[in-house]
């Protein structure tokens, strides 16, 4: 038989194996496996005695979600056999795609709610209408809170969501909501020093706050390792605060590992220009469009991140954006900067205006990739880029040496590489040595008199053609 040691060395394995990781709110967590004991329980005296008498070990939890009668399963949970164990915490789980809450389920919700000294998990996604009566339920201290999250399913701007002024937990580690105000009268960031992940996304222009406001919050947060920020609609570039940034003081997010931003860049600036952040991974920013950027302190913020080094970099136009993304060697994406505009013609002109900033960085590639998603014909008429729109984006990788083009930039590209006017054949690309097309047919007539320039100027370029890959069968 099995001594109690081995037998709780393989209940720590078999809860292990139905833990969800802890740092990651970028997905719906599963915590109905917080229910994992409940049959091995149920399986003789001694494995129910022995699972009891170590909650902490084996981190019990009672699981409140869909179905569960919460009102039994408080009144008939079973004692621990050690009386000066605290109760099992409980987890509100109603994050589920599919399920929806039933009025029972509501009524199980506020119920559990009561108990908030034990309440260590709270997720909630569901329609919106239907979320006011718990976020106002929300109130006051829950001493050990860990995780909140409130995602409602679609917007509705006839319903306002706001987290009570009066909510703390001191423990929270994980913050997500979506749609859902955080009011700036507030002190829940300046008050949860263990916070890990804080992701504050489409966040109402009624609950607009300034940067100071966000930076002071954080500064109180040393193990913050993902930052989140988005705002719902534009936010009126008058609305930003400007200071100079000799009156600005840096404030260093030690574990920062992901930092993202959905805004205008008058936000994104006065964010960047005060933060600091020596082990950032990844940056990922989608910028509102507007008719002129200028990001300097992007490029600083870049500059001096020195664990943002990436190697590749690629251009994508799609039908709502133009897209940069940057990957290192290990093709982990450190960079993804967006621009949120439809036509083609304004989207290479936001990007020639963005990365004109970043000239510094981009120029020292040596590997760039572009792309380009057909878009629809009604805006044909916005599609024609004139030659030095193109010439003015591609200026910003002079350091590159393998030029990657798909196949529906190739005659916009080809043309744009053409030579007029007494050009030197140097001007543009000068380090290139590979031009990489991608197209079911051949097109190297297109690329021709490019690649003969630069033959007569001594500075050959190969020109190597990618036809599709078979379909798997």
């Amino acid at each position: 038989m099995l001594n109690d040691d081995v037998l709780l060395t393989i209940f720590d394995f078999y809860q292990l194996v139905f833990t969800e990781p802890y740092g990651n709110i970028t997905t719906s967590p599963d915590w109905d496996n917080a229910r994992w004991w409940y049959k091995p329980a149920q399986v003789c005296q001694r494995w129910r005695h022995l699972i009891l008498a170590s909650p902490a070990r084996l981190d019990l939890h009672l699981v409140c979600t869909y179905g569960t009668p919460v009102a039994n399963m408080l009144a008939h949970s079973p004692p621990l056999p050690l009386t000066h164990s605290p109760p099992l915490p409980l987890i509100i789980n109603y994050l589920d795609h599919v399920r929806q809450a039933s009025i029972d389920d509501e009524d199980n919700i506020l119920l559990a709610l009561r108990y908030r000294d034990r309440v260590r998990r709270i997720g909630f996604r569901m329609p919106a209408p239907n979320l006011p009566k718990f976020i106002k339920a929300i109130d006051g201290q829950f001493p050990i809170l860990e995780r909140l999250f409130i995602w409602p399913q679609t917007q509705d701007d006839d319903v306002s969501l706001t987290l009570p002024t009066s909510f703390q937990a001191p423990y929270l580690g994980m913050l997500s909501i979506c749609y859902t105000a955080l009011p700036v009268e507030s002190s829940l960031l300046i008050t949860t020093l263990g916070l890990i992940s804080l992701e504050l996304s489409n966040i109402p222009l009624s609950a607009y706050f300034q940067p100071s406001y966000l930076v002071e919050g954080i500064s109180s947060m040393p193990l913050l390792e993902g930052l989140w920020i988005g705002f719902m609609a534009p936010t009126p570039t008058l609305r930003v605060e400007r200071q100079p940034l000799h009156t600005l003081t840096g404030v260093t997010l030690p574990n920062l590992r992901i930092l993202a931003f959905r805004g205008v860049n008058a936000y994104l600036e006065e964010l960047l220009a005060r933060i600091n952040t020596p082990l950032l991974e990844v940056l990922n920013v989608r910028l509102s469009n507007q008719l002129s950027f200028t990001v300097p302190h992007l490029f600083q913020f870049i500059k001096r991140t020195e664990s943002l080094r990436p190697d590749f970099f690629q251009i994508f136009f799609n039908r709502n954006a133009v897209l940069l993304s940057a990957n290192s060697q290990d093709k982990v994406k450190h960079l993804s900067l967006e621009v949120g505009c439809r036509h083609i013609d304004w989207q290479v002109s936001a990007a020639a205006q963005v990365f004109h900033a970043l000239v510094a960085i981009l120029s020292i590639t040596e590997h760039l990739a572009l792309g380009y998603d057909e878009h629809d014909r009604s805006s044909e008429h916005h599609n024609e880029i004139n030659r030095m729109q193109w010439r003015n984006l591609l200026r910003q990788f002079n350091g590159v040496k393998a030029l990657h083009i798909y196949e529906n930039l190739i005659s916009h590209l080809s043309r744009s590489l053409q030579l007029e006017n007494g050009e030197s054949p140097l001007e543009l690309l000068p380090e290139l040595l590979e031009l990489v097309y991608y197209k079911g047919g051949d097109a190297s007539d297109a690329f021709n008199p490019f690649i003969n320039a630069r033959q007569i100027a001594g500075r050959p370029v190969a020109l190597i053609h990618v036809p599709p890959q078979p379909a798997a069968q």
